[in-house]
C-alpha cells in the first residue's frame, strides 16, 4: 500500500491540492479550485470570506484523490500552505463573524500608524517586533475591527490566519505555528513570543484571543471525524503546523540552508531566503519573518506582480504565449517605457496609496509589445528594490529559484536573470507552496514515527531543478536595466505625495 501526503496551498485566486508519494516525493496528481474576491468594496479593501477557501479545498482535495485512485487508508499526513496576514476572526463557538481582510488589503494605513505611534515610532516598533507595523499585517487589521466595527469585535473570541482556519476545519484545534505567525506584526520574531507592547497598543484583552504558537515540526493535530467524512478519508490522519504560502514555497524550492534565495513570482511577489538567526532591517522594509523549518526568513514583498501582466494580457485579449512573443520582441528596457506598478498600493516600498504609472509614452513605446514587455521589466525592477536592500543585510544569493507563475515564461527568466544579474533556475514542480506543504507534513510524519528527520534532508532528496531552464545574465542587458533601476526609484519617491491627494481625491 502506498504512503500518501496531501499538500494543499490556499492562495488568492485558488486552492491547490497535491498528492505525492512519501517514497519517491512524486507528485501523482493535482487539482484546484479558483474564486475570486468580494466585489464592490472601498478603494484599498479587499476581502475573502474564510469559507470559501474551506469550499475550495474540500473539492479540491475530492479531485485530486479519485485522479491518483488514493484509498482512503494510503494517506497519512496534510500539509497546509495559507496566503500569508489575513485576519480571520471567530467568535467562541468557532463561527466566523465577517469576511477576512487580506494581505493586498490596504485600508488600515490609519491603524499602522496609531500601532507605531503608540509604541514610540518606527525604531522602537522595530525594537519590540523585529518588524514595522504595515498595512498587509494582521495587527492593523486587527485594530480596524476594533475601531470601525465594534459590535463584531465584541464578539472575537479566537485571531486566526487564513492556514490557520483550514487547519482548524480539519482539526478541531485553534493553534498558529512561528512562521505564519510572525507575519502578524504581534510576535516578537527574536524571541517566537506575542510582543505585549504591540498587543496592549491594540486591545488590552487580546491576549486571550491569540491562539497557543507551536513549532513548525510539530502536527497542528489530526483529522476529525467530520471534516475526514467530507473528504473522504480516514479520522486521524496526521495534520502538520502548515505555515504561510511564503515559508511553505521556502520548503518547496528547497531553500532551506543559507544561500538559495527564492524569488516568486505570482500574484504579489516575494524573495526570500534561509537564515539561521533573525535579519532585522532597522528600516523596517525587509520582513524579519520566522520560517517553517523552526529558522528564520528574511522576506521582501511587493504586491503587484501578475498583477500588472495580466492587466495588459487580458487589455490586449492574447495568450499567455502571444504575450511572450510580443514582450521578446522588444529591446531590454522597452526603449525608455518603465512602468511603476503599484496597482494595488505597494508595501517594498510602503507606499500604500500607490497606483499605476507608465512612464516614458511616445510614439514610439505607445504600442503593445513595449508594454508587455515593460510590465515585466517594471515588476521585476519593483523585487529588485527589495533584493538590493536583503544585500545590504548581509544576504547575497548565489542562486535565484524562481517559481509562480511568471517562472514558466522565458522571456521573463532572461528579464529576471538581467535585472538581479545573477543565475535563475526553476523547479521541477512548479508548484512550489503545496509541494512544500507535503514536505513539511513528511517531515511531521516522520518525526512522529520515531525518525530522525531533518527538513534539510528531506528537500535535498526530494526537490529537483529544472536543467532546461536556467538564465545568465547578459552584462549588457544588466546594465540598462540598473539606470532604469534608478529612474524607477527616483518616480517612486517623487509621487509619494501625489499618491496622498490622488487616493484623497478617490475617497471623496
Amino acid at each position: 500500500m502506498r504512503t500518501l501526503l496531501l499538500g494543499i496551498d490556499s492562495g488568492t485566486q485558488s486552492t491547490k491540492v497535491l498528492v505525492v508519494d512519501a517514497r519517491d516525493g512524486k507528485v501523482l496528481a493535482s487539482a484546484a479550485q479558483e474564486y475570486e474576491l468580494i466585489p464592490n468594496l472601498p478603494p484599498g479593501a479587499k476581502e475573502q470570506h474564510p469559507h470559501t477557501w474551506r469550499e475550495a479545498t474540500a473539492s479540491a482535495i475530492r479531485r485530486a484523490l479519485r485522479q491518483a485512485k488514493a484509498a482512503a487508508a494510503e494517506v497519512k499526513a496534510i500539509g497546509v500552505s495559507g496566503q500569508q496576514h489575513g485576519f480571520v476572526p471567530l467568535d467562541k463557538a468557532g463561527e466566523v463573524i465577517r469576511p477576512a481582510k487580506l494581505w493586498c488589503d490596504t485600508s488600515t494605513a490609519a491603524e499602522c500608524a496609531e500601532i507605531t505611534e503608540k509604541l514610540g515610532g518606527l525604531k522602537k516598533t522595530i525594537r519590540a517586533l523585529g518588524n514595522a507595523v504595515l498595512p498587509g499585517f494582521t495587527a492593523s487589521k486587527i485594530l480596524w475591527l476594533k475601531a470601525h466595527e465594534p459590535k463584531n469585535f465584541q464578539r472575537l473570541a479566537t485571531v486566526l490566519l487564513p492556514h490557520d482556519y483550514l487547519n482548524f476545519w480539519l482539526t478541531g484545534e485553534r493553534v498558529m505555528e512561528y512562521g505564519d505567525a510572525s507575519g502578524t506584526a504581534l510576535l516578537d520574531v527574536r524571541k517566537r513570543k506575542w510582543s505585549p507592547a504591540v498587543l496592549e497598543a491594540i486591545d488590552t484583552d487580546l491576549a486571550g484571543k491569540l491562539p497557543p504558537l507551536i513549532p513548525s515540526d510539530q502536527p497542528a493535530g489530526t483529522l476529525q471525524a467530520s471534516t475526514a467524512k467530507l473528504l473522504d478519508l480516514s479520522p486521524g490522519v496526521l495534520v502538520s503546523a502548515g505555515g504561510g504560502d511564503n515559508m511553505m514555497g521556502a520548503i518547496g524550492t528547497g531553500n532551506t540552508r543559507p544561500g538559495v534565495i527564492t524569488a516568486s513570482f505570482g500574484t504579489s511577489g516575494t524573495i526570500y531566503a534561509c537564515a539561521e538567526k533573525p535579519v532585522v532591517d532597522p528600516q523596517g522594509e525587509i520582513a524579519a519573518f520566522c520560517d517553517s523549518t523552526n529558522r528564520w526568513l528574511p522576506l521582501l514583498c511587493t504586491m503587484n506582480v501578475t498583477v500588472a501582466t495580466e492587466m495588459v494580457r487580458e487589455d490586449f485579449g492574447w495568450t499567455y504565449e502571444k504575450y511572450g512573443a510580443e514582450a521578446a520582441r522588444v529591446p531590454a528596457g522597452s526603449r525608455g517605457l518603465l512602468l511603476l506598478p503599484y496597482f494595488e498600493g505597494e508595501r517594498t516600498p510602503n507606499v500604500p496609496d500607490g497606483t499605476g504609472v507608465w512612464f516614458g509614452v511616445n510614439q514610439k513605446t505607445f504600442e503593445a509589445g513595449h508594454f508587455a514587455r515593460a510590465a515585466m521589466e517594471g515588476v521585476t525592477l519593483g523585487m529588485n528594490y527589495g533584493l538590493r536592500r536583503l544585500a545590504e543585510l548581509g544576504v547575497k544569493p548565489k542562486q535565484i529559484r524562481a517559481t509562480g507563475g511568471g517562472a514558466k515564461s522565458k522571456v521573463w527568466r532572461q528579464i529576471m536573470a538581467d535585472v538581479f544579474n545573477a543565475e535563475v533556475v526553476t523547479l521541477k514542480v512548479s508548484e512550489g507552496a503545496a509541494y512544500g506543504a507535503a514536505l513539511q507534513a513528511l517531515w511531521c510524519w516522520r518525526l512522529q514515527q520515531g525518525e530522525k528527520a531533518s527538513i534539510s534532508d528531506i528537500t535535498d532528496q526530494f526537490v529537483e531543478l529544472n536543467a532546461g531552464e536556467r538564465a545568465e545574465p547578459d552584462q549588457k542587458n544588466a546594465a540598462a536595466y540598473r539606470e532604469l533601476q534608478g529612474v524607477q526609484d527616483d518616480m517612486s519617491v517623487a509621487l509619494r505625495d501625489t499618491f496622498k491627494r490622488h487616493r484623497q481625491f478617490l475617497l471623496r
